[in-house]
């Protein structure tokens, strides 16, 4: 996700076109910019990632999730 705002250790982040506020807590270290990107787990940026790492990640999700059967109604 890609930080947008941040007020204290709290940040608005956007990721095609989802908004979350996270926390930026465990990054304190790492000081995160209006800018930068985030690996987001249950509303803590866990780390910053480069803007690639960014892309090449939301490719890669694009990419299984293409070659992942269509769920079935029917399936037990």
């Amino acid at each position: 996700m890609q930080i947008t705002a941040i007020d204290g250790l709290s940040a608005r982040c956007e990721a095609r076109g989802v908004c979350r506020d996270i926390s930026v807590f465990m990054i304190r270290d790492e000081i995160p910019k209006v800018g930068d990107h985030v690996m987001v787990s249950a509303g803590q940026a866990v780390r910053k990632v480069s803007e690639e790492d960014a892309r090449l990640s939301w490719e890669l999700y694009d990419q299984i999730l293409a070659e992942m059967p269509e769920p079935s109604l029917h399936r037990r």
